[in-house]
């Protein structure tokens, strides 16, 4: 019985899926996305959010601990010193898993997982929506529903201009229909 484990084990043994799971992460780190299964992005998400928030603090320490995840080089070097700094301030919720439809060769449900910092679709720099509006919240609007006394808006009657109202001509009324 499995009560109680969450993790998706993707059909493989421990030492497969280790391997599996650090390649793509290696991948994710210096391509910013890949398009893979849909179960393999699912079980990536919970295996690179932490190592992220470990390049939080560039140290010899943390290096190290990332590298005995990873075992490259390249990403290693790629995730502390491009990827870290621009990550810096965001508290959590790195990456993003899109569902991307079905495998054409065998039907498999296909994800793409992608470092949310860099797609300028979604990013706060595509149209400078998320900088002009203020953030709400629905506590404070309730506050302020509360304690504001509402004051009705003056109406503005057709009758009070002088512009004649069109008249309707009684022979376009009653056309008979043919």
């Amino acid at each position: 019985m499995r009560h109680g484990d969450k993790n998706n084990n993707l059909s493989r043994t421990a030492s497969h899926r280790k391997a599996l799971l650090s390649n793509l992460a290696c991948q994710l780190f210096q391509h910013k996305k890949i398009v893979t299964t849909l179960a393999k992005a699912k079980a990536l998400r919970p295996y690179v959010e932490p190592l992220i928030t470990k390049a939080k603090e560039n140290t010899t320490h943390q290096r190290r601990i990332v590298f005995s995840y990873l075992q490259d080089k390249e990403a290693i070097k790629e995730l502390f010193d491009v990827i870290s700094p621009k990550i810096a301030s965001r508290p959590g919720g790195y990456t993003r898993v899109i569902k991307l439809g079905k495998r054409a060769g065998d039907n498999a449900e296909l994800g793409m997982i992608e470092l949310v910092d860099y797609n300028e679709v979604y990013g706060k720099g595509a149209e400078g929506k998320e900088e002009a509006t203020a953030k709400r919240t629905r506590r404070a609007g309730s506050r302020k529903k509360a304690t504001a006394v509402k004051e009705p808006a003056p109406v503005e009657e057709k009758a009070a201009t002088n512009e004649p109202l069109p008249e309707i001509k009684p022979e376009a009324q009653e056309e008979p229909l043919k």
